[in-house]
């Protein structure tokens, strides 16, 4: 017995290695930063909690934590509804249904500044694609300005954040549609039941687990934003549209204060730990005592 133990150690000690060295030795390290008037270039000072206590009377980075929390409640829906809708039509057997799931997962595989970038182009006002096509239709006369308001810049880099990641979505709902056997669907039209009553009794208490997912993946890259602001609206107009994260950056690279950049990093993780643990209460299974 005592054998079989260590040889399980020797299986999991590289996963632990790693684990430590490139997660909890540099979380340790931003911990210790976090304690520090650490400037970027220049002598560090021990100053205790101090940044912590700074946070909350930033109230730049107040203004960050509501923007990131009001963007999370509104692309999460959102975004889970677009990728339902294609992952139910992405799950029925017709011609053409691998092409079209092809088509949106395509966006997947560009990476988010490259697809920050490929937007700032098409949301350009004077000779964008869709200043282009708004001309041709006769919708609007001359350059659209869609970056002039916060709520229009969060519109639009919200519509990239969408276009960008609904394939990844609706791949993950599309992998718990099929996981369903279809011999219960079968049975519940036997029985009458239509098509909302098969989706609420049978499809979504059978996909808790992938919800629970997605859902946790897409809220917590929602709190963790940072290219398509930083990209698509440069955290404007006026600072309106600054994440968490772009405010992060902006202390530790454009203001050099790297001890008050680690502090707010560690806030942030543990209000995305907190989320993550919301969730997985909220959306257990209700055997997973």
């Amino acid at each position: 017995m005592r054998r079989r133990g260590l040889q399980g150690w020797l299986y999991v000690a590289p996963a632990l290695g790693l684990t430590g060295v490139f997660f909890l030795w540099p979380l340790a390290m931003v911990a210790w930063i976090s304690a520090h008037n650490w400037p970027l270039i220049g002598r560090p000072r021990w100053i205790g909690w101090r940044n912590y206590v700074a946070a909350f009377d930033d109230d730049v980075f107040l203004d960050a934590i509501r923007f990131t929390v009001a963007y999370a409640a509104i692309i999460t829906p959102v975004l889970f509804v677009v990728a339902f809708g294609l992952a139910l039509l992405a799950n029925v057997e017709r011609r053409g249904v691998g092409v079209f799931r092809t088509v949106w997962f395509l966006p997947t595989s560009i990476g988010i500044s490259t697809a920050s970038v490929l937007w700032v182009w098409m949301l350009n006002g004077d000779v964008g694609v869709f200043t282009t096509i708004l001309n041709a239709l006769g919708l609007v006369h001359g350059p659209v300005p869609y970056l002039d308001s916060s709520m229009a810049a969060t519109a639009a880099a919200s519509s990239m954040v969408v276009w960008k990641t609904a394939g990844f979505t609706m791949i993950l709902l599309l992998v718990g549609l099929q996981g369903i056997p279809r011999e219960l669907h079968e049975a519940a039209r036997i029985d009458g039941a239509s098509y909302w009553q098969d989706f609420r009794h049978i499809t979504l208490p059978l996909m808790r687990r992938t919800l629970r997912l997605a859902l946790m993946l897409s809220v917590t890259g929602s709190l963790l934003v940072f290219d398509p602001f930083y990209v698509i609206t440069r955290g404007g107009p006026q600072n309106g549209t600054i994440s968490i994260v772009y405010w992060i950056y902006n202390s530790a690279f454009v203001s050099f204060r790297v001890g008050y950049a680690a502090a707010l990093a560690l806030l942030l993780l543990a209000v995305v730990l907190a989320v993550n643990l919301v969730q997985l209460v909220l959306l257990r299974e209700p055997d997973d005592a």
